[in-house]
């Protein structure tokens, strides 16, 4: 898909990203590379090479970046160095897909569709999709340790959203055209752009839910540094908190307006502890919904009938979320532990047609369906330890504005694990934040531990 454009804008963001690396730092020019990516590359235009996965918006950003760390800084990144028992977790989570894959060699039919059965590729394949947007998680975690290189990452995405609200202004007055004018195709269903009388925008990052949430994850951090009184490049923080919020509300999307209200309440008016307390117990939840799910537990038909409060139209698509889940659940359950594996095998199909009637909208029942429970655990569960980890490094902190990052952090990650069970929204840009604020954590500990020694 694509024009010449879109397929240039993919050969030359490498080359971008070794200029950046050449002229900057490691944290600058990562912040521009992997965010920078998922903000500006063309969606669905891909790269076809023999024997590896396509290479394209979801995989570019995080590659450059690690030709950039590995070759131009000539510098290391360690995958299981200061992690403890927690590398088992960084295995399990890496290995899943493969054995996955080797469990499913079986062929089945369903209506007119045949599914052939998963080979030693197919897992390497597997592994391969699984590895890489994880490694922005290593990046960040690597390179992003101090306060400073963490304030830096708050600085940036504010500027950025700040910038890409120009753009953003002009689809919702104008429809989201700008993806189409630039690269040559529109990447989605347009129709599900058009909301409350209006648009959505969609700039170039696919859809107008990733707007959105893209939105309100800046509004978090732009709160922040409201509240830390720091400013970005002379703007005044709580007119940037204000005007974010403003945006957001003309983004016209309900469930990441929620979550940034949420987050912008809390951060502004509860103190740093008790929002980790609120950060681990929404991790807490996401960790233990599927089990939830699973035994019918989980108030489904409360949630819809609160959402039937705020619009009957987004209770009706809430439901109809619910009901695929529980769908997708029961397909799930028949191979529990490592799933179906991948190339459609965990969706639910018409018995008599063999048509697909499954819609895999929540990243965890699509994890669920594809890599069984040990693949949600190793990835739901790296996203829940970082949380955790940094409750307890919080607790070694003395300095108010660290105090104030740290917890507006760890809520952001919950807000980004809460919308993994309703969105498919966890991009290699989110888990470089994620990295970040572990690797965050574990310099304040291993600092701690320094001082005492």
């Amino acid at each position: 898909m694509g024009n010449n454009l879109a397929f240039a804008m993919i050969v030359l963001w490498p080359l971008f990203a070794i200029y950046l690396y050449r002229t900057k730092s490691t944290q600058v020019a990562t912040l521009w590379t992997i965010i920078g990516g998922f903000m500006l590359l063309p969606v669905k235009t891909s790269i076809d090479l023999p024997m590896i996965p396509s290479i394209g918006k979801e995989s570019l950003p995080v590659i450059s970046s690690l030709i950039g760390v590995l070759w131009v800084k000539n510098q290391k990144i360690y995958f299981t160095k200061n992690m403890g028992k927690l590398k088992f977790l960084v295995l399990l989570l890496i290995i899943v897909p493969f054995i996955s894959a080797t469990l499913n060699a079986d062929v089945f039919h369903v209506g007119g569709q045949f599914f052939k059965g998963l080979n030693l590729y197919d897992g390497l394949a597997s592994m391969v999709n699984q590895t890489i947007p994880i490694m922005a998680f290593f990046i960040g975690k690597r390179f992003f340790r101090t306060y400073q290189h963490q304030l830096l990452m708050f600085k940036f995405l504010s500027l950025a959203c700040l910038v890409y609200s120009v753009p953003i202004l002009f689809e919702i007055r104008m429809s989201p055209q700008l993806h189409a004018w630039i690269y040559g195709y529109f990447p989605h269903s347009f129709g599900q752009q058009i909301r409350f009388g209006g648009f959505r925008p969609v700039v170039f990052m696919g859809h107008g839910l990733l707007v959105s949430f893209f939105v309100a994850i800046v509004l978090i951090t732009s709160v922040a540094l409201w509240r830390t009184n720091i400013k970005v490049r002379g703007f005044i923080p709580a007119y940037v908190s204000y005007y974010l919020l403003f945006i957001l509300l003309l983004c016209k999307s309900v469930g990441p307006f929620m979550y940034g209200i949420f987050g912008f309440i809390v951060v502004k008016i509860l103190k740093p502890k008790v929002q980790l307390k609120i950060a681990v117990i929404m991790v807490s939840i996401v960790m233990v919904y599927p089990v939830m799910s699973i035994l019918n537990v989980f108030p489904h038909e409360t949630l819809v009938n609160v959402a039937e409060s705020v619009s009957p139209e987004r209770a009706q698509s809430l439901e109809f979320r619910f009901n695929n889940e529980s769908k997708l659940l029961a397909k799930a359950e028949e191979r529990i532990f490592f799933g179906w594996g991948g190339w459609g095998r965990n969706r639910v199909y018409d018995q008599e047609t063999g048509r697909d009637i499954s819609v895999t909208d929540g990243r965890w029942i699509l994890t669920l369906g594809q890599f069984g429970l040990l693949g949600f655990i190793a990835e739901f569960g790296l996203l829940a330890i970082t949380v955790f980890r940094a409750k307890k490094s919080s607790k070694l902190l003395h300095n108010k504005s660290e105090q104030i990052l740290l917890a507006a952090h760890s809520l952001l990650i919950g807000v980004i694990m809460v919308d993994q069970l309703i969105n498919a929204s966890l991009a290699p840009w989110l888990w470089l934040l994620v990295g970040v604020l572990f690797g965050r954590s574990e310099d304040i500990i291993t600092s701690h531990k320094k001082l005492a020694g």
